[in-house]
């Protein structure tokens, strides 16, 4: 209880003061907003999609900039690791501190790759175009902006020779969109595994209304665990004109409706039950009374019926699966084999995928039918409540934005967030991308976009935050 009081008081402070630096340490003006965007849109040029074999080009053009403003050969490094016959790259830059400094160096992370572009847009997603206060393009928002983002603070600081009073290590993955093995290749590098915690650029973010107010932004603290499942029934089949009580889609049916009826117990870590607490005093009434009896009792049948009959979005409160996908037969005419069914589940941290496996079983309950885990997820576990980290975001969100909320978050997406944690390196979604309209969050969908003041926004964000965090002096 003395933790979720001292966070709360933390986030709802609105007063923190912002660090003394040098002087001559100026924020970012003109100069550095037009060398960060022209950045973005060199690297949204490049096709980092998987079977493009784009990630070293992206990695060695980065590579160029940070040489180009004083970064010494030995502190970047391209790791690269054959994927599926490709070879993809990963790019880590060391901005040395102080000598003889005892701190733990800050990894700071993103990813160059992104997800193809279907047909529809506007535009060519691989040629950037601003219009309306906007520049569409895949990835400029999930996730180069966070690249060039970072890629361009590091880049300033060297050239206006601030030291910081550690190391900061910038971590760009080439993968995360289509499995994260290069980020697993990160995690163990020798400059990356010893770090503190882990900022990520891919995570974390805030919205205004179209007036400019009623500010929020989020800290990602947690991920729920990505799990699939394949659900199979046989059986020995027959012609259509002889139907039989037994057949695979009706056990499939079955096995739908039983999921359909599951209910996993809800559940809080230290990052949900600020969440819930949060949702509650914003949303009042009986919704915030239900939420508040959950917190005490998270049995109680009822207070869970009134959550679930609201259209607020409550998941993070338990373990879901989904069927989303299915299929049986090989002809019209005939009593199918086999039908199986897929299943999508998000795991609250702290629940073994095993766990969920036997639930899904105990539920179905039909020993005829194969429950097969796909793959090997990974579970990750909750990034502590860092008081001293919080107050620095806190601070730097309030260069842009003062006065915004700040509150941490459990996402039921994934990130490579996630394989940190599962590393040990302690991780927060630390982006400060802000969102206007209802539409504004466009990653992986048609037409793509980022606001650019949002963007120019947080190149002050980062400015700010890695100051207050890595402190240092001018050479």
């Amino acid at each position: 209880m003395k933790t979720r009081i001292a966070i709360a008081a933390l986030l709802a402070a609105t007063a923190l003061q912002f660090p003394a630096f040098p002087e001559s340490v100026s924020a970012p003006g003109t100069a550095d907003v037009e060398f960060a965007r022209n950045t973005l849109e060199e690297i949204l040029r490049i096709r980092t999609v998987k079977g493009f074999e784009q990630t070293e080009s992206m990695a060695n053009l980065l590579a160029a900039k940070f040489k180009a403003a004083g970064f010494d050969d030995s502190d970047i490094d391209i790791p690269t690791i054959e994927i599926d016959g490709e070879t993809v790259a990963g790019i880590v830059v060391r901005y040395p501190g102080k000598a003889g400094s005892q701190k733990k160096p800050i990894a700071l992370i993103a990813h160059m790759d992104v997800v193809d572009a279907t047909s529809g847009w506007q535009t060519d997603p691989f040629v950037p175009v601003e219009k309306d206060g906007y520049l569409y393009a895949r990835g400029s928002v999930d996730n180069k902006a966070g690249v060039a983002l970072l890629t361009s603070t590091f880049i300033r600081l060297k050239e206006q020779g601030f030291e910081p009073d550690r190391d900061l290590i910038i971590a760009f993955s080439g993968d995360e969109e289509t499995g994260m093995k290069s980020t697993r290749m990160l995690t163990a590098h020798p400059w990356v595994k010893g770090a503190e915690y882990a900022l990520n650029a891919d995570a974390g973010v805030g919205s205004v209304d179209p007036a400019g107010g009623n500010p929020s932004y989020s800290i990602q603290s947690a991920e729920k665990t990505f799990a699939t499942f394949h659900i199979t029934a046989t059986n020995r089949g027959g012609h259509s004109a002889s139907p039989r009580p037994d057949n695979a889609l009706f056990d499939i049916a079955d096995a739908i409706q039983a999921i359909r009826a599951l209910r996993f117990p809800v559940g809080f870590n230290e990052i949900s039950r600020q969440m819930a607490t949060d949702l509650a005093a914003s949303e009042g009434g009986e919704f915030a009374a239900a939420i508040n009896t959950l917190l005490e009792s998270p049995d109680d049948k009822a207070a869970r019926d009134t959550v679930l009959a609201s259209s607020v979005e409550t998941h993070f409160l338990y373990t879901t699966c989904a069927p989303t996908m299915m299929s049986a037969g090989t002809a019209e005419n005939a009593l199918p084999q086999s039908a199986q069914l897929t299943v999508n589940c998000r795991i609250l941290p702290g629940t073994s995928v095993a766990s969920v496996q036997q639930t899904l079983a105990n539920a179905i309950n039909n020993p005829d039918i194969q429950i097969e885990l796909q793959g090997s997820p990974l579970e990750s576990p909750v990034s502590p409540i860092n008081e001293p980290l919080f107050a620095s975001l806190l601070n730097a969100l309030h260069a842009i934005h003062p006065g915004a909320p700040l509150k941490p978050s459990m996402s039921s997406g994934g990130t490579e967030g996630r394989e940190y944690r599962s590393a040990g390196i302690p991780t927060y979604g630390a982006g400060a991308l802000t969102l206007v309209r209802p539409d504004d969050f466009r990653a992986h969908g048609i037409d793509e976009r980022v606001p650019l003041k949002s963007y120019d926004d947080q190149l002050v964000y980062w400015d700010v935050l890695l100051k207050d965090l890595a402190g240092g002096d001018m050479k």
